[in-house]
């Protein structure tokens, strides 16, 4: 029976492969991406490791999507299959977590039927970019998960120009294409929220899909009106071009991080 056979009534078959999602959480600072790389450490092999220590075998991970390079998550999620686990979930929940370095952390485990993809099945996702809106130096810890700006940012200007991006839109504006194969450029973003809680500026975008550097590009360009660099009504004509030559600059991805994914 293939994935795409397989139906959330389907049981597995005793001693056959089971189907596990894990919820996991990780600093992206020290990894070279999610993605296995030739000689990088990566989230993604680092997982593979740990999870190949506890059963015994190599056993392939899938994720919900990749993060870049500095890239930081709360709320990745991903899947396997084994036939190499007869016990309950909740121990190899706490055998991975024991097998993990101190910064990927399973936040949950548990069984799915076996149709569920951790990609696949999802319905939208929740990315937050923070910046920290101060110059250096400042009167607290220096944080290296934040974007600092030290250019006075207006605030209600960029909440202006966020309100352009919600919608249906074909987002090639935003994308980077490294030669990797996309689906559509087109994407629904519902969700272009900003938080002022000085010091820190707060980003929450939520969509059915992000193109590779999206989001970082969609704060990249508010940064930009943020500094009166770009005018709030030229994100509609910056949308339309469909050109990346015509928004803002990449916002570096240490300021980011994959919050949720959302499934039914």
């Amino acid at each position: 029976m293939t994935m795409d056979d397989a139906t959330h009534n389907d049981a597995p078959e005793p001693g056959g492969p089971r189907t596990f999602r894990v919820l996991l959480a990780y600093d992206g600072r020290h990894y070279k991406g999610w993605q296995i790389q030739p000689d990088q450490t990566t989230v993604q092999g680092t997982v593979e490791d740990a999870l190949g220590a506890v059963l015994g075998a190599f056993t392939r991970i899938h994720a919900s999507g990749r993060t870049d390079a500095g890239v930081s998550a709360l709320g990745q999620v991903i899947h396997f299959f084994t036939d190499r686990w007869d016990d309950a979930p909740a121990e190899l929940e706490a055998r991975l977590k024991a097998a993990l370095p101190a910064d990927i952390l399973v936040r949950a485990l548990d069984e799915v039927p076996a149709d569920f993809h951790a990609r696949y099945s999802a319905k939208r996702k929740h990315y937050r970019y923070t910046v920290c809106n101060t110059r250096r130096p400042w009167p607290g810890p220096v944080r290296p998960d934040v974007y600092y700006v030290g250019a006075r940012l207006a605030i209600d200007r960029m909440r202006e120009a966020a309100r352009r991006f919600i919608g249906t839109n074909d987002f090639s504006s935003f994308g980077v294409n490294p030669g990797r194969v996309v689906e559509t450029p087109v994407k629904t973003l519902t969700r272009c929220d900003i938080t002022h809680d000085a010091p820190c500026v707060i980003f929450d975008l939520e969509a059915d899909g992000f193109l590779y550097k999206m989001v970082r590009s969609i704060v990249g360009t508010l940064l930009k009106v943020g500094v009166g660099a770009i005018e709030p009504e030229a994100i509609t004509a910056i949308v339309d071009a469909r050109n990346r030559s015509a928004a803002g600059p990449t916002a570096p991805p240490y300021g980011l991080c994959l919050m949720q994914v959302f499934y039914d």
